[in-house]
């Protein structure tokens, strides 16, 4: 049996529907009992609790053979680098608890770095913190920059007629669809083959620059001449919390996207078959970007 930690997420979904299709025993963790309900009708077992819940989680750890951990994205906490830890130490005291032996982790690129890149910091703490627990084996699976993040920018671009953000526009950054990070992931707890403390990058299809991203949307959204400015924080922070986000994460990505542009943030693995996955960007904007856009559901 596997445990799913963000089973209604953009990655944890994807895992526990792998695994289904698979065959496979999963228990799906959520907050929300109801949300979790399509994976039920699917034979899953739906595990209702709140990850800072450190007994409820033992008990979902309880019995499996391999679990998927993540932090899941509280955008409007107030005190967002606090709200990680405190869940990386619920996540790390159940999966004692529950004597788990392997753990499949959602990390970042960047995560080798104890500072100066904003949210990742955390996923830098959580790799930290799993390293401590005797018995189990993590891999870290070290995602490049989720192609998602640029559904944001439909709501810049309707109001504005343009793309704009904190990242460098000439910036390749190694973007990645989430349905490949949950490919992966599922891959992984199933294969089990890892030992130890062990990080794998996921570099996505190929590196990306946002000038090229908004050529790219453009293309397909009828605004051949769309563009990409980069913003000042002061800018990017007032309209991030105008759009209901904490200034504490604002901030944070703010802070993150510096180091980006400065190179301190950055891929460590040359490219290969291995960290290389299928979902090029252009794929993603016609599947997932466009019907945003166009205010529809996103094509399976």
């Amino acid at each position: 049996m596997y445990t799913i930690l963000g089973a209604t997420g953009n990655t944890g979904s994807v895992v526990a529907h792998k695994l289904l299709d698979g065959g496979k025993k999963v228990r799906v963790v959520g907050r929300d009992s109801k949300k979790l309900a399509p994976f039920v009708s699917r034979g899953a077992e739906a595990f209702a609790a709140d990850i800072l819940d450190t007994d409820a989680l033992s008990r979902a750890f309880a019995g499996a053979e391999a679990v998927y951990v993540l932090i899941p994205p509280d955008v409007k906490s107030p005190k967002y680098r606090e709200h990680q830890e405190e869940v990386t130490d619920s996540i790390a005291k159940a999966l004692k608890t529950a004597g788990v032996t392997h753990a499949v982790t959602l990390s970042s690129f960047g995560a080798d770095k104890p500072e100066k890149t904003g949210p990742v910091v955390g996923l830098h703490n959580m790799e930290t913190k799993l390293a401590g627990i005797s018995g189990l084996n993590a891999l870290h699976l070290r995602a490049g920059y989720f192609m998602e993040n640029t559904l944001g920018q439909v709501g810049v671009i309707q109001g504005f007629g343009m793309m704009a953000g904190p990242v460098r526009a000439d910036l390749l950054v190694p973007m990645i669809a989430t349905k490949d990070i949950g490919a992966a992931a599922a891959e992984a707890l199933v294969r089990r083959d890892f030992k130890g403390q062990q990080t794998r990058e996921l570099l996505g299809q190929r590196d990306i620059s946002y000038n090229e991203a908004a050529r790219i949307i453009g293309a397909a959204i009828g605004k051949p001449a769309l563009g990409y400015i980069q913003l000042p924080d002061e800018q990017v922070i007032q309209a991030m919390t105008g759009m209901g986000m904490s200034k504490s994460l604002a901030i944070l990505l703010c802070e993150m996207a510096g180091s980006l542009n400065n190179g301190y943030m950055k891929a460590l693995e040359p490219r290969t078959a291995a960290n290389t996955t299928s979902t090029s960007f252009e794929m993603f904007v016609q599947g997932t970007f466009l019907p945003a856009f166009k205010g529809q559901a996103a094509s399976a």
